[in-house]
């Protein structure tokens, strides 16, 4: 029974630090030659795929979401002997309350009257979050998207995934002036629409003492922005001093 025990303890204390070592792993890897560097996408074997057009109410506007082809592998085998057995999701977004999310490579952007199809942006990014803010349209006739995506390798691990810094960008409904509103480096911890101001508030963190991780010794930044106007100007603000 002691030798059971013992042996229980040693596996909980590998999974202890393996969850440490996860939780630890860092947002951000500097070095000397550069602040900020852009994710460039490797070849791969992923297959692009596209969800069927999505038009957002009231608009002329129809959105094609564009993803990888998601491959799961299960680990049972099949009655034919082959080692695993493959299923594929051909459905890369969802669609609710003038919102796409997901995790796509891009957004195309269509006029209902035309033909012709235009990306969202010709980098490498992960969009997991698409929203448009219908209420502000009605109210201003400015007609603004709202992003949360990951647009660089922040943790310089070759890939773009959701461990690196999530940013903040607005464009029009037809996906012109794509626009970048959080700050390079800094984490989009959340954002929030006030109709009754026309006002899009935003927070994020800075990581001030440059140890790679968001913690309770860096800074969080309040911002704002007046979506009455066309230029989007981001204004800060101090709820706690």
């Amino acid at each position: 029974m002691k030798y059971i025990n013992s042996v229980v303890l040693a596996i909980l204390a590998v999974v202890a630090v393996s969850c440490k070592e996860e939780v630890e792993k860092p947002k951000v890897t500097y070095d000397s030659s550069s602040k900020s560097k852009p994710y460039t996408k490797a070849d791969s074997t992923q297959v692009a795929i596209a969800d069927l057009p999505i038009q957002l109410e009231g608009t002329e506007y129809l959105i094609h979401p564009v993803g990888d082809l998601r491959i799961y592998e299960k680990g049972t085998k099949s009655r034919y002997g082959s080692s695993s057995v493959i299923d594929l999701s051909f459905t890369i977004s969802n669609y609710g309350d003038n919102e796409i999310t997901g995790y796509l490579q891009n957004l195309k952007f269509q006029r209902v009257s035309s033909d012709s199809i235009r990306p969202l942006t010709d980098k490498p990014v992960l969009i997991q979050t698409a929203s448009y803010l219908k209420g502000i349209a009605d109210k201003t006739k400015n007609r603004v998207m709202v992003y949360t995506l990951f647009d660089m390798d922040s943790n310089r691990d070759g890939k773009l995934d959701t461990s690196d810094i999530k940013s903040l960008y607005l464009s029009s409904v037809s996906g012109a002036n794509f626009t970048k509103i959080s700050v390079d480096l800094q984490e989009l911890i959340d954002w929030s629409l006030i109709e009754s101001q026309n006002r899009l508030y935003f927070r994020t963190v800075e990581d001030t003492n440059k140890n790679g991780q968001f913690d309770k010794n860096d800074v969080v930044h309040y911002n704002y922005i007046d979506l009455s106007r066309a230029d989007w100007e981001v204004k800060s603000y101090e709820p706690v001093n």
